[in-house]
């Protein structure tokens, strides 16, 4: 059996949730030298397409410029780590983008992640510190699990999903593709949240959330469709002519009055809150719930 070797890894983004995967693979690192193997990755830095980030660096890792610099490396792995609750399709764009082999992916599961042996977790996928997949698990690829999340028997996770901050989800639970599970939420078991919906931090989900939704409360509620890019993501999956057009690089365009997100945004922000279940909420709410 060969020995292990070290390879580089490129995150993509320099944004929070690329900051804490940059930790998690410094632990994956001292985790490894500790039990006495060469580490599995060498951070070769962060790629990001905004130019004032460049010739930089971000908690010590280096951005040598932006995120098309992938090709020019092409024996380093690769983690895509963007995303915000504004616009949580812009990993699958970016992902579709760069349109890079499935094996250049990296999975970076944190060392004090608890992943059981019956579960599995899909290329290009981040479990940080303190998740849990208890027993018969699936992760797809590309998807953020953020600290704290439990996910409990036979739970399924599409691609490009993301978990935030303490999501707790009952036996049997379905998140669809792309869909946004907010901090705190708790789900029901066997519910199913529907592909690019997104869930609000702090709810309690007692129903099946729709595709392409904003449901939040306790019990969750729907509030309105979700954001334009989101539902752009629908509609090309759905394959709805004109539906969602893409550009010469694969990229959806964002819609008038979305403000674009650069690649290394935030992983968490703000939510929304309530309304009455399958109506317009009755009182105004201007400022989303923090």
């Amino acid at each position: 059996m060969s020995a292990p070797v070290t390879e580089d890894l490129l995150i993509v983004g320099a944004g929070g949730f690329a900051r804490e995967t940059a930790q998690a693979v410094r632990d994956v690192a001292a985790a490894d030298v500790a039990r006495g193997r060469p580490p599995r990755w060498r951070l070769a830095g962060h790629l990001d397409d905004d130019p004032a980030l460049h010739g930089r660096e971000v908690d010590g890792v280096p951005v040598p410029g932006g995120c098309e610099l992938v090709h020019d490396l092409p024996a380093a792995r690769v983690v895509v780590c963007v995303g915000s609750p504004r616009d949580y399709a812009v990993r699958a764009r970016l992902v579709r983008r760069l349109g890079l082999p499935v094996d250049r992916y990296a999975t970076v599961v944190h060392p004090a992640a608890a992943v059981s042996g019956s579960s599995a977790v899909g290329p290009g996928s981040v479990l940080l510190a303190h998740c849990v997949l208890t027993a018969g698990v699936r992760v797809g690829s590309h998807v953020a699990v953020m600290p704290q999340a439990v996910l409990t028997h036979e739970d399924e996770v599409g691609d490009f999903a993301t978990l935030a901050s303490g999501v707790r989800l009952g036996g049997g639970v379905r998140v669809g593709r792309g869909a946004y599970v907010g901090a705190g939420a708790l789900v029901r078991e066997y519910a199913g949240i529907g592909a690019w919906s997104l869930t609000g931090m702090g709810s309690t989900v007692l129903a099946d959330v729709p595709a392409g939704e904003v449901w939040a409360g306790s019990p969750a509620r729907h509030l309105r469709p979700a954001g334009a890019t989101a539902l752009a993501e629908l509609a090309r999956e759905a394959g709805v002519p004109g539906g969602a057009p893409c550009g010469p690089a694969g990229d959806a365009p964002v819609p008038a009055g979305d403000a674009p997100v650069r690649a290394g945004a935030p992983a968490h922000g703000t939510e929304d809150g309530t309304g009455p279940n399958g109506r317009r909420p009755q009182t105004r709410m201007e400022s989303p719930l923090v």
